[in-house]
């Protein structure tokens, strides 16, 4: 999912903050001071990053070539939940939701808990099954997630409409956040850790040995170990570095209007759309295009007819909202990345080379895992076998498919 309600039009400086709090850090290695990192891409997950590893004791800059959630980040949805059907993926969903609740706070960033339901309507078989599928797997793996139907749904949330719904389910650990401010806030918070900041820095990488040239003055700088969490920029930064990835970038677009509404956040499987609240009423989105995009190029405004057709989806969910009454405050579209298997891309690609991308539009939700977890493989621990970026070539022939496997391999 992408959206924000503050479109890359915000300039989210870094606020006076101190966040201290960190979920399963004893899985840190330390590799000494010293230990120079760099970390490509002041998005979330390279934010959080660089966060977890400054305060382990590493020598981090993190350079951005705009400004801190400048990118995809600062287009997200900031819908955040753990309604995994996989064992893994429950797992990092679990971490990420702790996270969020622990660093979340006044002086850092909201998190504000909020039921979410996933939905697929009557007539809709193969959707239905999926739904159905998932649920189970998520208790399998003990994930609190209940299945209702449509009257038991009805019973819960009386704003949704649920005549047409032929299975939903309730994910137990949900909310939602600000994408620019969670990355702004770990970015100050990586920067009070030690870390330098570089912003309206482009640079390209190269290896053997790992080395980070800034493009404008030519600097040049030798790093035991580089990051590369540039979302869709990742696959050009490490193409001129002559490596090749499978992924792929694709445009999605979202939206925020004045309408109120009510709990819960939803995913309309059927009618493919997400809406959550929002400080200006609502926050919805989708709009995915399922073919390759260039994250330099690709138009940042919402389609033509999107925020009218998108409106009236919403409506039809939640009744009490007027479809004539809906104003639209702002629509955008933004970038997410997709893999042949659609689990991402997260760990060392060449020796010292580090990539974190592929997310499927789950990026942002789940940053405070991913973000801990490649700190901790590039500080000596233990990477994540299953995303391990080698496992393809980089020369796959796939197709975009929106989201992440829901089947248990």
């Amino acid at each position: 999912m992408s959206g924000d309600a503050r479109p890359g039009d915000r300039d989210p400086s870094s606020p006076d903050v101190d966040v201290d709090v960190a979920v399963g850090t004893d899985a840190f290695v330390d590799r000494g001071a010293g230990f120079e990192v760099a970390v490509v891409g002041g998005g979330a997950v390279g934010a959080t990053a660089a966060y977890d590893l400054a305060r382990e004791g590493a020598d981090v800059t993190l350079y951005e070539k705009g400004g801190i959630a400048s990118g995809s980040s600062g287009r997200a949805a900031g819908v955040c939940y753990n309604a995994f059907a996989d064992r893994l993926d429950a797992d990092i969903g679990t971490e990420a939701i702790e996270r969020f609740r622990a660093l979340s706070g006044e002086d850092t960033f909201p998190f504000t808990e909020c039921p979410y339901v996933w939905l697929a309507r009557e007539g809709d078989d193969q959707r239905v099954e999926i739904v159905r599928d998932g649920i189970r797997a998520m208790q399998d793996n003990g994930i609190v997630a209940l299945e209702l139907d449509g009257d038991e749904l009805d019973d819960r949330f009386p704003h949704l409409r649920t005549d047409d719904v032929a299975v939903a389910g309730i994910a137990g650990a949900a909310g939602y956040t600000d994408p620019a401010r969670y990355t702004a806030c770990l970015a100050a918070a990586a920067s009070g850790a030690g870390a330098t900041i570089e912003t309206d820095a482009p640079v390209a990488v190269s290896i053997d040995p790992p080395c980070v040239r800034h493009c404008e003055t030519g600097a040049i700088h030798e790093f035991d170990a580089v990051l590369v969490a540039a979302g869709g920029h990742t696959k050009s930064v490490l193409a001129d570095a002559g490596l090749a990835i499978a992924m792929k970038p694709y445009r999605v677009q979202a939206l925020t209007a004045s309408a109120s509404l009510p709990e819960p956040m939803c995913y309309d499987a059927t009618s493919g759309f997400y809406v959550r609240p929002h400080p200006e009423g609502l926050l919805a989105g989708n709009g995915t295009e399922e073919v390759e995009t260039d994250p330099d190029e690709y138009d940042r405004a919402a389609n033509p007819g999107f925020a009218a057709s998108l409106g009236e989806r919403v409506a039809h969910r939640f009744p009490e909202i007027d479809p004539g009454a809906i104003e639209v405050t702002r629509a955008w579209a933004g970038v997410c990345t997709a893999t042949p298997d659609r689990d991402p891309l997260v760990g060392e690609l060449e020796e010292g080379l580090y990539v974190a991308t592929g997310f499927q539009g789950h990026g942002f939700m789940r940053a405070p895992a991913i973000g801990r977890q490649i700190a901790n493989e590039i500080l000596g621990g233990d990477g994540i076998d299953a995303f391990d970026p080698t496992r393809f070539d980089g020369d796959e022939s796939f197709e975009i498919v929106e989201g992440m496997a829901i089947e248990e391999e």
